[in-house]
């Protein structure tokens, strides 16, 4: 029953793909990295320096009123622009990149005075019990956090952040994602020993970072037919998965290589042994 659930993900998933479907997706809504002056989300660099949050400088904090705690650290946030300058030899316009960086403290955790201005949407869902039982009967699995803002896995501390239900407009895209992370941290040393996951300074986008996020995009929705999801995750991790297989040349035949990784990643999570499938 198992395997077959397996291979009908398979073949649903390369169906989505052969229809030319758009990559991508963040299916959660709350969190991220903002300004708390102006509620502007950061850009760029700065969604990697700063965990989610409200953010303001110490002048900015002083002038509302506010007080950073004792002992708290700042964070750097990077700001630059273009500056237009005039050669005084040639009189041609030249570009120069000027760039600058600020100090700013997190006003929810580490700032007295200061309210929150961010309104956030928030979703009243029941969880799904079979997708629960997946979750919770992981032996010997990683760590959880459950913040907004981002879903990762970190291999050096084997521990999972996924956000919050309640940052979900759909209950399976919660599952979805968490499953996506989950499948990854099956990868570490303690485990299977994947090579996406083992291997130091892997690079964003490279073929091995590209075929780890294969394997944890069909696990996850193989994870998801077998906790009995509704079938527009198969959609949605399609979209994913085809942005992955451009950046290895639009093989689809990866994802069946990708298939068998994930098996096994998903059978590991289930607590059942390769022969299980015999």
């Amino acid at each position: 029953m198992k395997k077959c659930v397996y291979e009908i993900i398979t073949e649903k998933v390369i169906e989505q793909l052969e229809k030319g479907v758009v990559p991508w997706r963040k299916p959660w809504i709350n969190g991220g990295a903002v300004n708390w002056k102006t509620q502007k989300p950061y850009r760029g660099i700065n969604t990697f320096l700063l965990e989610a949050g409200e953010y303001a400088t110490f002048k900015q904090i002083q002038e509302a009123g506010g007080k950073v705690k004792k002992g708290e650290k700042s964070h750097i946030v990077v700001f630059w622009k273009w500056l237009e300058k005039e050669d005084e030899q040639s009189g041609e316009i030249e570009k120069i990149p000027y760039l600058r960086y600020y100090r700013v403290f997190e006003i929810n955790s580490q700032v007295e005075g200061l309210t929150s201005k961010r309104k956030e949407t928030v979703f009243d869902h029941d969880p799904i019990e079979k997708a629960e039982e997946i979750y919770k009967g992981y032996i010997n699995g990683p760590d959880y956090t459950f913040y907004p803002g981002k879903a990762v896995y970190y291999p050096t501390l084997d521990k999972i952040n996924c956000p919050p239900l309640k940052d979900f407009p759909k209950v399976e895209e919660y599952y979805s994602t968490l499953f996506h992370e989950m499948i990854h941290s099956t990868g570490h040393k303690s485990r299977l020993v994947r090579p996406g996951v083992i291997t130091e300074n892997v690079a964003f986008g490279d073929e091995v970072y590209s075929k780890e996020e294969l394997v944890a995009e069909m696990g996850a929705a193989m994870l998801c037919g077998v906790a009995g999801i509704d079938n527009s995750t198969i959609e949605n991790s399609a979209s994913y998965i085809h942005s992955w297989i451009r950046n290895l040349k639009d093989d689809t035949r990866l994802v069946v290589q990708a298939a068998a990784q994930a098996q096994k990643a998903a059978d590991y999570i289930l607590g059942k042994e390769a022969s299980d499938e015999e």
